[in-house]
């Protein structure tokens, strides 16, 4: 990172900043051609974890180049000033590469699913197995994580 004051290393701050996002945007490349998607998600153990039909271009995408990006950002204000140049934005974000992995077992997909719930509610789920083997789970094992403050 450029920007060294504005680096941040300390994991549970970053944990921090993955726990209060409500979108992560998911990057993919397609030959070269990027293409990304904001997605719900849940997060543990390094992990991401996302839910998704079974087809489509996401999935066509990870089946050729598993290979992702990855960006989650919080806490944003603008900046204003007199001078336009000097307008700005106040946010914390995190940026991190893995490589994402299908989970085809019933039970894996299940504990998925409850990682993705817990990240937006306390409630407790049970879900229909006819439904679970129909959707994909997506699991992204995070190799390389950066965060960002600026304003702050």
């Amino acid at each position: 990172m450029r920007r060294k004051d504005k680096e941040i290393t300390d994991k549970t701050i970053i944990d921090s900043i993955i726990n209060k996002a409500s979108v992560c945007r998911l990057a993919l490349s397609d030959e070269n051609v990027p293409y990304i998607v904001p997605l719900s998600f849940g997060y543990k153990n390094n992990a991401l974890y996302f839910h998704s039909a079974p087809q489509g271009k996401k999935i066509d995408i990870l089946k050729k180049n598993n290979k992702v990006c990855f960006e989650l950002d919080i806490s944003h204000d603008i900046v204003k000033d007199e001078i336009a140049c000097k307008w700005g934005m106040k946010y914390f974000s995190v940026i991190g590469f893995g490589r994402a992995e299908f989970i085809d077992d019933l039970e894996l997909k299940q504990n998925a699913l409850n990682i993705i719930m817990e990240h937006y509610s306390n409630q407790s789920f049970t879900y229909l197995n006819d439904i679970v083997e129909k959707i994909a789970i997506i699991k992204v094992e995070i190799e390389n994580i950066t965060g960002k403050k600026s304003g702050y």
